[in-house]
């Protein structure tokens, strides 16, 4: 994908040189402090790279802007009114808002519409100008419409915009919560690293400060000329670039040295021009992750017109789970570039990349497929990249037709050969009922356990087919009520040639609810002080037991 241009920067060019007077913009930044928000990226988890990404876009906001921090899910499990405002819309607010961030710590759930009402009745959008801008990284989980919320929203308010950063998701996830902004006239952005977050967040936070119309230039200073004329080609020979390609031209003035030193503009597109104080400056020139920086000296009365070949090409990347396949939205790309930068994005994927060999690796499930791709300047090219996965689509069931829905069911995919210590190497795992897992052709076992109850099941995967995977564990569910004692403990019947019980599970409080297969069993009940009570059951497969230790 192309890389998002970084309008902060743009506008923080525009107070430098024009000086308009800015209007004061109110906002709130909701960071989503749900449970996912753990999951790692590169090693890193997703509130990690948030919080940092927050620390350095603001580190560059207007004073005047009033910003304000609001998270939701990051003090209780399973609470859908976990919604707090962190900090208060105010001017100068960036370092509280990081301070405040930091602390953040995710567990519950994505309250995502009932967040963006309560930012938006503080920033008062019936009466004034407001904006929100969310960080997500999932979809709304407290039964509420996030569509028919923003309509509402853009229907009451005198200027109301939501622009939505849609972290880790999925294309189709994206879709979903992209009506947030669609339907308050602002932007949906997809991220999938640290850097399209820093990005997303640079043009999402620059929309909200939007400098006042100067006044009219006299008509005598009309006739003020550029003295920065650059062209800019794609590959040696090329006559230029036309349409709106993504150039992007990035100005600082040169140290005495010849390094880098103060910044002075961004700029856009292949036909920039620009009017410079005379002197020394470094212009860099972009296209996606292809970069060429080249010293210009302004003269005064003269025109500079620095000719710079930016060397590259286009690539796209179809990544498919197998031959014949549609290039699948959840497969990550990880892309390396001959100038050593990199990135990560999911799905078909286009980019304009330095000329040379782009080594590409795309995963989607425990599946991996690397290929290096040769990319001339000026050219485009197209690959299709075969991951040779099929798809585990498992389930366990009590008994046959009953379905195991306990989201506490752990299913785990294992290797089916066993290493010499007799073990198998874990290759996935998820929690509850439904689980998919793409996988590489080959033999595996499905280990599924809830409450005292494992079950091993073998399958086979083919590159491109779905499987079916069923285990049947033959169980019933036990709830046990032990009133009056402290820990409760379920023990087998029979007893090992050493005179023990194999304990299967066991619970503090007085009540224990499992699964458990079908068979005989000792329920221990032992309280604080004074002697444990015993109570021997049976269990019968596909039912429900109700037991009470006295």
């Amino acid at each position: 994908m192309l890389p998002i241009r970084f309008l902060l920067a743009a506008l923080l060019a525009l107070i430098a040189f024009a000086a308009p007077a800015m209007a004061a913009e109110r906002a709130i930044i909701i960071l989503d402090g749900s449970g996912s928000m753990w999951a790692q990226i590169n090693g890193e988890a997703r509130i990690s790279i948030a919080r940092k990404t927050l620390d350095k876009v603001l580190a560059g906001v207007p004073d005047d802007l009033e910003l304000g921090l609001m998270a939701y899910g990051h003090r209780e499990k399973g609470d859908c009114n976990d919604i707090e405002l962190l900090v208060p819309p105010a001017a100068g607010s960036a370092e509280a808002i990081g301070k405040a961030a930091a602390l953040v710590s995710p567990k519950g759930k994505t309250p995502i519409s009932a967040a963006v009402k309560l930012a938006a009745e503080e920033l008062k959008y019936t009466e004034d100008k407001a904006t929100v801008i969310l960080i997500t990284d999932g979809l709304e989980t407290c039964e509420a419409d996030p569509c028919a919320l923003a309509s509402e929203l853009e229907k009451e308010g005198i200027d109301f915009t939501t622009h939505v950063v849609g972290f880790g998701l999925t294309d189709e996830e994206g879709r979903q919560v992209a009506c947030l902004a669609e339907n308050t006239g602002g932007k949906y952005i997809a991220a999938g690293d640290e850097e399209t977050l820093t990005k997303a967040l640079r043009e999402t936070v620059a929309e909200v400060a939007e400098p006042v119309a100067p006044e009219p230039a006299p008509v005598e200073q009309a006739e003020a000329e550029f003295n920065l004329v650059p062209e800019v080609v794609l590959a040696e020979g090329d006559t230029g670039i036309d349409g709106d390609a993504d150039i992007v031209w990035d100005i600082h003035k040169a140290n005495a040295d010849g390094s880098e030193g103060e910044y002075v503009a961004t700029d856009y597109g292949p036909h920039y021009k620009a009017r410079l104080e005379p002197g020394d400056y470094l212009v860099r020139s972009s296209i996606g992750y292809a970069h060429v920086v080249m010293p210009v000296t302004i003269a005064a009365g003269e025109v500079a017109k620095p000719f710079f070949v930016l060397n590259a090409g286009q690539l796209i990347v179809r990544p498919l789970p197998s031959e014949g396949a549609e290039p699948d939205g959840s497969a990550a790309v990880f892309t390396e570039f001959p100038n050593g930068e990199s990135t990560t994005s999911y799905g078909e994927t286009k980019l304009w990349v330095p000329a040379g060999g782009t080594k590409v690796t795309v995963t989607l499930g425990s599946g991996v497929a690397s290929d290096t791709i040769p990319v001339k300047a000026g050219e485009t090219v197209s690959k299709d990249i075969v991951v040779g996965v099929g798809v585990a689509a498992v389930n366990a069931f009590y008994i046959e037709g009953m379905k195991v829905e306990d989201n506490n069911l752990f299913q785990e995919v294992l290797e089916a050969k066993k290493n010499i210590e007799g073990k198998r190497k874990s290759v996935t795992y998820a929690y509850g009922p439904d689980a998919q897992f793409a996988l590489p052709p080959g033999d595996y076992v499905l280990s599924s356990t809830v409450g005292g109850t494992a079950l091993e099941t073998p399958f086979t995967v083919a590159t491109g087919e779905r499987t079916e995977v069923e285990a049947l564990l033959g169980a019933g569910v036990v709830a046990i009520s032990a009133p009056g004692f402290d820990k409760v403990e379920v023990f087998g019947a029979g007893k090992d040639i050493q005179g023990n019980r194999k304990s299967f599970t066991y619970g503090f409080g007085g009540e224990l609810q499992t699964t458990l297969a079908a068979g005989d069993y000792v329920i221990v009940a032992s309280p604080s002080e004074g002697t444990d009570k015993e109570k021997t059951i049976s269990v019968t497969a596909g039912e429900r037991l109700e037991v009470t230790v006295e």
